[in-house]
């Protein structure tokens, strides 16, 4: 089933009607018929330390040398970061490993170095080595493709979007470029500007560093819309291709709220608990989990479903497939 007409069925459709109450028909979509050309996606429904290490073990080829664990630790005491047990047992299992991180933008304990390192202790970071990317300086990323992309007459075959200023570079923490593979560890969950925050988010924002990439990133003021997504998904095309086989990607469907990690008080998530996606495909895995979002009842989506909507988030995907960043048909692969 093609993720865009599994998202168009749900939005028209809701789920599947059963006794009056709307359910969602995971294990039709999960052992759906393999076709090719079509992304693995690993889904796993136990949401446990045994549910990530299944799922790490199925995409982690690609991950040699020294590696770089890219999470999000969070705000201090944020109500609803995941259980740092899942990452203190599969970090082990990763050799030559280490959590990486960036400072922020937006005024935090996590804005600087020192208080950053702190926030770490607080949210219960001790039992590795966590490398703050920037706290030593920046380096630039080329984005590849870029340049040919802007300057592509408006008769190209390729897709135009928001006419204006992209990026043909990212700044990001120095030290990422100390790392030869990348495993994005990322909490799936809604996001006030994105809409959502899936693997693009993690990389994109996440890498890049607090007082340059950021705000090449979001822009003077902020702006919500279509050239911040672009410039989001651009950052990420500029990490991603830079350790090319050698990322791969986790997304965990757990305490998904509609605010941001990053939200020292984010509410409540309204929105099931639904389990744990791997891949070696950025655009798969963020296509796969928005899916299984839509894919949930009424009562558990809508939140969801209203913030990615208000804030375009679906343009994530469009313009990650637009820039040949992955596949956007996938194969759910149920554990």
């Amino acid at each position: 089933m093609e993720s865009r007409m599994l998202r168009r069925t749900f939005l028209k459709n809701g789920a599947i009607a059963l006794g009056g109450v709307a359910v969602c028909d995971l294990d039709n979509l999960a052992n759906a018929t393999t076709s090719k050309g079509k992304s693995q996606v690993f889904f796993a429904r136990d949401i446990s330390v045994n549910g990530l290490l299944k799922i790490y073990s199925k995409i982690n080829a690609g991950m040699t040398g020294k590696i770089g664990i890219k999470l999000h630790t969070g705000e201090p005491h944020g109500p609803n970061l995941l259980p740092i047990q899942f990452i203190q047992s599969l970090q082990p299992q990763i050799p030559n490993s280490t959590i990486v991180e960036c400072n922020v933008l937006y005024p935090s304990p996590r804005q600087n170095t020192a208080t950053h390192r702190e926030t770490l202790k607080t949210n219960g970071f001790t039992f590795c080595p966590v490398d703050i990317m920037d706290a030593d300086g920046d380096a630039m990323l080329p984005i590849p493709g870029m340049r040919e992309y802007l300057d592509a007459p408006s008769s190209s075959a390729l897709p135009r979007y928001t006419p204006g200023k992209h990026l043909t570079e990212i700044a990001v923490g120095k030290d990422l470029l100390n790392y030869d593979s990348l495993l994005v560890y990322t909490h799936f969950k809604g996001h006030t500007m994105g809409g959502f925050g899936g693997s693009l988010k993690n990389i994109a924002i996440g890498c890049s560093s607090g007082k340059v990439g950021k705000l090449q990133i979001h822009g003077e003021g902020w702006p919500k819309g279509t050239l911040f997504l672009e410039r989001m998904v651009e950052a990420g095309k500029g990490i991603a291709d830079h350790f090319g086989p050698h990322i791969t990607y986790i997304n965990v469907l757990k305490n998904i709220s509609v605010d941001c990690d990053c939200d020292a008080h984010g509410v409540k998530p309204t929105c099931n608990d639904i389990g744990i996606l791997g891949s070696q495909d950025i655009l798969a895995i963020d296509n796969a989990s928005v899916d299984l979002i839509y894919a949930q009842p009424e009562q558990q989506r809508h939140d969801m479903v209203e913030r990615i909507e208000s804030r375009r988030g679906l343009h994530q995907l469009e313009y990650m497939k637009a820039l040949h960043m992955g596949n956007d048909q996938y194969q759910l692969m149920k554990l």
